[in-house]
């Protein structure tokens, strides 16, 4: 992308940017949670990991299409370029989310509780977020937030 395609783009305030962040991240994961029960329930016989996997794409989607359009405000660009950015995107995904489950197994090793294992798992989730935000906003979509 140009600078002058970044120039071009209107602004929307961090305020605006992180309630859509958050609620896409629920809209999604929700999303992941309904595709999975659609296979256990559509496809009984077939393996668990068919359901996970199933979710996590359709969670990745979406996830992918309503913050490229509504926090990045990203245009379509070519399909060379889309391309780039869904396999950085999701790269960035899978990092984020090996962040996310080492704080929280961390979390559980140094105290050995379950309530412990869930605050790790919202720090790790919290810093996974912001950390895969500022990512993309630097290498995927290239855009300068205001």
């Amino acid at each position: 992308m140009t600078e002058v395609a970044a120039v071009d783009r209107p602004s929307i305030s961090a305020h605006v940017i992180f309630v859509r962040y958050v609620a896409f991240a629920i809209v999604s994961g929700l999303c992941n949670l309904a595709a999975q029960e659609l296979v256990i329930r559509g496809v009984p016989f077939a393996p668990l990991m068919v359901s996970v996997l199933t979710g996590t794409a359709i969670g990745f989607f979406v996830k992918y299409v309503l913050e490229k359009r509504w926090v990045f405000l990203d245009d379509y660009d070519n399909h060379a370029a889309e391309f780039r950015k869904i396999v950085i995107y999701g790269l960035f995904g899978v990092g984020t989310t090996l962040l996310f489950w080492a704080v929280e197994l961390a979390f559980w090793q140094i105290w050995h509780t379950t309530d412990a294992k869930y605050i790790g798992g919202a720090i790790g989730l919290a810093l996974g977020n912001w950390i895969k935000y500022l990512l993309d906003r630097r290498y995927v979509f290239g855009r300068t937030i205001s």
